[in-house]
């Protein structure tokens, strides 16, 4: 897509914008918001060298908030014609008349709003053909299945490259929107040693396509952390030190931000209420939010209500600096927003001088985790329970992989627990992490 066709949609965008703010107005509504979205994109996916499916998307998607005073109504369609924007407008409105009225609902204050939208370098467009993508996959597929005589049969490869303009506004004056671009390649197979087979899978995503990792190196990564979960055994339940590799312990920080987030915090169903300002980690710990991140994966000027995002500390020397608040959680706390309407954007975690063998050798004897499975996190106590795979570690060394196990704690303690962060992170995404060495934690087998 040119740089010509990408400015005539965003007006667009900006055009039905004002256009049903207009409408609000005049349908009696004292204050509007809304956002606006359209995507296209490519996904092909193969198995074992034959094309499963190829697939062309193309998405449009509007959603409308209207205020009467502190009542509030929102609507939302998919298609963007006139008609459609004025029913929405209209289907809001009638929405507000018949709610209660929240004295929190209410627009940003204009001050806050993000008059100036810097450039984050967030849109390269990729003209692959069809035939381009499906070559990608197959490569990707075959380098994973020709790495070892081991691995016997695959799920498959995908690939995916998607184009997006998102535009947000408000009555206060505020338009703002911005395209962006999303490419990836993912690979999974399968090995088999005697009569156990094991899966794994590897992947690479970036907002430009020439920085996406080789379709052999991908291949060639899930290869190899397919093979070396052949041979998997069970553990004798214990309490042992855990070591989360770096892609799995992104999953610790998701649950600290749904922890945090405005929304659970004015709930009080989070076992981190009344922990501003508390330790929660050891001093070590810096964890901080980077939103004008150039290509980041996450990366936005302004949030979903329209106020400018900021970089910020979140964890500062293992204290609670923030929560995560939008306009609204931000009211019902008495508290300012944070510009995190919509969740945090680019989490990074300060990494330690540890590499995974220092961490391993570090630990001793434990437990090092490389994929969970299941829902197993309480956030109003913070207990943790999940399935999980990976190998045990004893005098530093992996002694064998482990299946079909439960590792248990509460977050709280595992928070306080955290023995040092590596600087081991070698895997695309938002969250970037270090592997975590949690001192000690229940693991449930035989």
């Amino acid at each position: 897509m040119t740089t010509a066709d990408t400015t005539a949609r965003l007006a667009r965008l900006h055009n039905i914008i004002e256009d049903l703010l207009k409408e609000a107005k005049r349908q009696g509504a004292s204050a509007a918001e809304a956002a606006v979205g359209s995507s296209a994109g490519l996904e092909v996916a193969v198995r074992l060298g034959e094309v499963e499916t190829v697939e062309h998307t193309r998405d449009n998607g509007l959603g409308i908030t209207v205020y009467f005073g502190h009542r509030k109504g929102s609507s939302s369609t998919s298609d963007l014609s006139p008609t459609a924007v004025r029913d929405a407008v209209t289907a809001a409105c009638v929405i507000a008349q018949h709610t209660q009225e929240d004295p929190c609902a209410h627009l940003a204050d204009p001050a806050l709003l993000a008059t100036d939208v810097p450039d984050l370098d967030l849109y390269h467009p990729w003209a692959v053909t069809v035939d381009d993508a499906i070559a990608l996959a197959v490569a990707c597929e075959d380098a994973a299945r020709a790495y070892d005589s081991r691995i016997v049969n695959s799920d498959g490869a995908s690939f995916s490259s998607q184009f997006g303009i998102h535009a947000v506004g408000n009555s206060h004056g505020f338009i703002g929107g911005y395209p962006t671009t999303h490419h990836s390649l993912d690979c999974a197979v399968i090995g088999q040693a005697g009569d156990q087979m094991q899966r794994d899978a590897w992947w690479t995503t970036a907002r430009c396509g020439q920085e996406l990792d080789s379709a052999q190196q991908v291949g060639e990564r899930a290869a190899q952390r397919t093979l070396a979960r052949l041979g998997a055994r069970r553990l004798d339940t214990r309490d042992a030190p855990v070591l989360f590799q770096a892609e799995v312990a992104t999953g610790l920080l998701r649950s600290l931000m749904s922890a945090i987030s405005g929304g659970s915090i004015y709930r009080r169903s989070s076992f981190l209420l009344d922990h501003l300002g508390e330790r929660i980690f050891p001093d070590f710990v810096r964890i901080h939010e980077e939103p004008h991140l150039r290509r980041g994966l996450a990366s936005a000027p302004f949030d979903g209500d329209g106020v400018a995002t900021r970089a910020k500390d979140l964890i500062n020397a293992g204290v609670l600096q923030t929560y995560l608040l939008s306009v609204y959680s931000g009211c019902r706390l008495n508290l300012p927003t944070t510009g995190n309407a919509g969740g945090v954007r680019n989490l990074r975690v300060d990494m330690g001088t540890h590499d995974r063998a220092a961490l391993l050798r570090l630990m001793g004897t434990g437990l090092m985790v490389t994929e969970l499975m299941g829902q197993g996190v309480n956030l109003v106590t913070g207990d943790y329970s999940r399935g999980a795979t990976g190998f045990w570690v004893e005098n530093g060394e992996i002694q064998f992989p482990v299946e079909e196990i439960t590792i248990a704690g509460n977050l709280k303690t595992m928070f306080a627990g955290l023995v040092a962060i590596g600087n081991d992170c070698d895997f695309p995404g938002s969250v970037r992490t270090g592997s975590w060495l949690i001192d000690r934690m229940t693991i449930a087998g035989e």
